[in-house]
C-alpha cells in the first residue's frame, strides 16, 4: 500500500505497537461497497467507510472490512476504540482518494484516524491519494490564507497494531517531487522487523525533501535496522547505477531509542555525496547486539550525540 502525495504532514503515530495479532476465532467479512461506498472517485464514500467500520467494531467475531479495486472519496474520519470484535483487519485494494478542495480537509487534524483501538491491521496493495500539491503550491506562495493540514493516518492510544505494506514511498523516485516534513513518531516498539526507523530516497536526482522530523521512545526488539537513513536505495541496480540522490535530509532527531539489534550496525547514516544529511541528532540512545556493543556506520552526514549514546555515534 502506497501514500502518495502526502498532503499533509505525513503519519503520526501515537503508542504504536507492531505486534503480531493471532486470530483464533471466526472472520466475518464486510464490503464497504454493502454500505454505500462508491468506487467511481467522485461519489462521497466518507458514510460508507464508516458504517463499515462501526457494523466491524461491533462484532464479536474477528471482522476483515474490505476496500475493492477503485478510487473511493473520503474525508476525514475518525474510527473509535473499545470494539466488541477482538481483532480488525481492513484489507484496502482500492485508491482512497482526499477531496480536490485542500481547504475541506486541511482544516482536520487528521485523515484516517483510529482512536482507542485494539487488534487492528491495515494491508492490502492499494493507496492513500491525498491531493497535496495544491496544498503545497498555496504554502509555497506564502499566502496566510492556507490551512496547516492533516496527518494523512493517525493512531492515538491504540495497542496491536499491524501495518503490512503501508509505505509514505521512496523520494527521488520522481525527479519533481513534494518534500516531507514536520512528522512526529513516538511510543513504538519494532519486533523482529527488517527496519525500524527508516528515511530512505532512491540514488537519483530529484527537487524533494525530507525536515523536521522527529523519532522519540521507540523499542527495538531484535530489529535488523534499528536507526537508518539510506539515500542510496537502488534496488537489483535498475535506473540509478552511478547516480546520487538529491533529496536533501535535515532536522532529524532521534530521543529515548533502545532495544536490540539483529546485526552488528545498529546505526546507519548512508547519506547522498551531493546533498550531506545535516542536523541529525542522537539523544538517549541504548541499541546492543547480541548482549554486546553493536556500531555505528556514517556518511556524508553532519550531526551530534547527546547524553548516552551507544553504540559509539560516528556523528
Amino acid at each position: 500500500m502506497k501514500l502518495s502525495g502526502c498532503n499533509f504532514h505525513g503519519i503520526l503515530v501515537i503508542v504504536f505497537v507492531m505486534l503480531g495479532i493471532n486470530s483464533t476465532s471466526a472472520m466475518t467479512k464486510f464490503n464497504v461497497l454493502n454500505f454505500g461506498a462508491n468506487p467511481n472517485g467522485r461519489t462521497d464514500s466518507t458514510d460508507g467507510f464508516l458504517k463499515a467500520w462501526n457494523a466491524a467494531c461491533g462484532s464479536a467475531d474477528s471482522s476483515f472490512i474490505y476496500v475493492p479495486k477503485g478510487r473511493y472519496l473520503v474525508g476525514s474520519l475518525e474510527f473509535k476504540g473499545k470494539c466488541r470484535s477482538p481483532e480488525i483487519i481492513i484489507r484496502i485494494d482500492g485508491t482512497i482518494v482526499a477531496p480536490l478542495d485542500y481547504g475541506v480537509l486541511g482544516k482536520s487534524a487528521n485523515w484516517f484516524s483510529f482512536e482507542g483501538v485494539t487488534g487492528v491491521s491495515i494491508t492490502g496493495a492499494g493507496a492513500f491519494d491525498a491531493k497535496g500539491p495544491s496544498l503545497w503550491a498555496c504554502k509555497a506562495s506564502h499566502s496566510n490564507s492556507c490551512p496547516a493540514g492533516a496527518t494523512t493516518l493517525s493512531f492515538t492510544n491504540s495497542n496491536n497494531i499491524r501495518i503490512n505494506g503501508l509505505t509514505i514511498g521512496s523520494l527521488a523516485k520522481d525527479l519533481k517531487e513534494e518534500g516531507v516534513q514536520n512528522v512526529t513518531v513516538k511510543k513504538t516498539t519494532f519486533s523482529n522487523t527488517q527496519n525500524g526507523l527508516r528515511i530512505k530516497s532512491w540514488a537519483r536526482p530529484s527537487t524533494g525533501f525530507v525536515e523536521g522530523v522527529r523519532f522519540t521512545d521507540s523499542v527495538m526488539r531484535n530489529v535488523q535496522n534499528p536507526i537508518v537513513i539510506d539515500q542510496n536505495y537502488c534496488p537489483r541496480n535498475e535506473n540509478c547505477p552511478g547516480q546520487v540522490s538529491g533529496v536533501k535530509i535535515k532536522d532529524i532527531m532521534y530521543t529515548d531509542i533502545r532495544g536490540t539489534s539483529s546485526t552488528p550496525v545498529a546505526i546507519k547514516f548512508d547519506c547522498s555525496t551531493k546533498n550531506p544529511c545535516t542536523g541529525i541528532k542522537l539523544q538517549n540512545v541504548n541499541l546492543t547486539y547480541l548482549n554486546k556493543a553493536a556500531e555505528s556506520f556514517c556518511s556524508n552526514v553532519v550531526g551530534k550525540a547527546v547524553d548516552l549514546v551507544r553504540p559509539s555515534s560516528c556523528l
